[in-house]
């Protein structure tokens, strides 16, 4: 497997191997397009355009001591050629331009110099509304448009499941998982510790898991949050579906309803976001909600924390309407 690097000698030749530079094209500047958390990723600058490298490696690249499939980038060119028949959806997604299946590697268009929304979580900050509609539209097009009865085609992505199952429904409440609580937020780890001993809690987070690995209808982005959202000149844009997988609405709407949560983004926002969801496609809110949930306490005591700006006293908070929903 090679290894793409910011090298541009090394990068210019892989990619004229991959026939994705012109005979006289050359590279002037490469970059890291922000904070990426799975993958390795570069904006290549030519002297004739741009686009986006994307390589998926046998670790996640924000945290290299966990391990993840290293063929996610495949499963993701997979929901691409997914949504591609589908203009609604393709219109917010970045185009696929090429793909390296033995070295893990998309070549992705740019969609320029945008951000993702991961600004939601600093303070003050709220979700513009008609962003908002075209966030909810989006993930409501593509669970009406792309399922089993039209496509035929299922997308298990079993590997990426077992990976998200583990960190949010099995690693957060490990009582020794390694993970120092208060290392985050001083008084943090007691309480999350009273979370781990919760019985009842535990049996239904676990069965939640258990539903969250069945197969379902509904092709699903699988991580649709603030993260996969991008804020660009041309509006939300929707990028790194690479957890995808044929499943149900309720899951992917609980866990974009989570971080409305914890983005402390205001009640009429989340009513909103429920309301323009449900008018498009049919939901059961009371799963949903229990999928929420879980996806609240994995955020406030796992290992993928959030760039969270609330204290101790809303964390609890909300950890407690977490539970409140589940038990």
């Amino acid at each position: 497997m090679i290894k793409i690097t910011k090298n541009i000698k090394e990068l210019e030749e892989y990619l004229h191997g991959q026939k994705w530079l012109g005979i006289n094209e050359h590279i002037t500047a490469v970059e890291v397009p922000g904070e990426g958390n799975m993958n390795f990723t570069l904006r290549v600058r030519t002297d004739q355009g741009s686009f986006i490298l994307k390589q998926s490696r046998d670790y996640v690249e924000k945290y290299p001591q966990v391990s993840a499939p290293v063929d996610r980038a495949m499963r993701e060119s997979e929901f691409y050629n997914l949504v591609a028949d589908h203009n609604l959806l393709k219109r917010q997604m970045p185009a696929l331009l090429g793909v390296d299946v033995n070295n893990y590697v998309l070549k992705l268009q740019d969609l320029g110099e945008g951000v993702d929304y991961s600004f939601l979580y600093e303070e003050a900050s709220s979700l513009d509304e008609v962003e908002l509609q075209e966030i909810i539209g989006f993930v409501a097009e593509l669970h009406t448009s792309v399922h089993l009865g039209k496509t035929g085609r299922s997308l298990p992505n079993r590997k990426m499941r077992k990976l998200n199952h583990e960190h949010i429904f099995i690693y957060p409440f490990l009582k020794n998982n390694g993970l120092n609580l208060d290392d985050i937020l001083p008084g943090l780890n007691e309480i999350g510790n009273s979370f781990k001993e919760d019985v009842p809690l535990l049996k239904k987070v676990e069965q939640l898991g258990e539903r969250y690995l069945k197969d379902g209808s509904v092709l699903l982005h699988g991580d649709y949050f603030p993260g996969s959202w991008l804020k660009t000149i041309a509006g939300v844009r929707i990028i790194d579906p690479e957890f995808c997988f044929f499943g149900e609405p309720e899951f992917e709407i609980g866990v974009t309803l989570a971080h409305l949560k914890l983005a402390g983004q205001p009640q009429i926002i989340f009513n909103k976001a429920l309301e323009s969801y449900m008018d498009r496609a049919p939901l059961q809110k009371e799963l949903c909600f229990q999928f929420m949930a879980t996806e609240i306490l994995r955020r406030i005591l796992g290992l993928a924390q959030l760039p969270l700006s609330i204290g101790l006293t809303e964390r609890i908070e909300l950890l407690q309407e977490a539970k409140d929903l589940l038990v």
